[in-house]
């Protein structure tokens, strides 16, 4: 499923995109908020890429190159994960090059995710959530109508340390 915006084309992920996605994988300040810390092993982001290919064949998530239509590049990921069709939820989740942060990229590819989810496989409540301290992300989620549901605490294991997450929710 391609989705275009304004000045993005939103692409399923491919086996090629391994390089591109270890760009932004590799980048300890693109990673300082995931639940993983950057990777230097190009092989190990081609496993990711894989499981997140696999995961999309079998219906469980939907991930999407953020490809700027300007100049074709590669400049993020975003995704619909632990779709749950019963349910009607699912939870999203992006991640983007610092040379664009700031720009308006991610919430613009965003708005395009929530549309399709809400319009084509008929979502009714997304989740989201983000490590404590990741202003970005939190004004991000905010600005997309998210709202904080609660905190999980010591939800994440990273650096020798656990990680609390703020959880958002967003009915459509």
């Amino acid at each position: 499923m391609i989705l275009r915006t304004p000045r993005l084309t939103l692409r399923p992920l491919a086996a090629g995109d391994a390089e591109a996605l270890h760009g932004l994988m590799s980048d300890a300040l693109v990673m300082a908020y995931w639940d993983i810390r950057e990777i230097d092993d190009l092989e190990l982001t081609r496993m990711i890429l894989e499981g997140q290919i696999k995961a999309a064949q079998e219906g469980e998530a939907i991930h999407w190159a953020m490809v700027r239509d300007a100049d074709s590049a590669f400049i993020g990921v975003c995704d619909l994960s632990d779709i749950d069709p019963w349910h009607k939820r699912a939870e999203i989740g992006f991640l983007s090059a610092r040379s664009v942060w700031g720009e308006g990229y991610t919430l613009e590819a965003m708005q395009a995710v929530l549309d399709h989810a809400a319009q084509q496989l008929h979502i009714k409540k997304l989740a989201a959530r983000t490590h404590v301290g990741n202003v970005r992300s939190v004004r991000l989620l905010q600005r997309l109508g998210f709202e904080q549901e609660g905190v999980l605490r010591g939800h994440i294991e990273r650096d020798g340390e656990r990680r609390d997450c703020l959880l958002f929710g967003l009915l459509l």
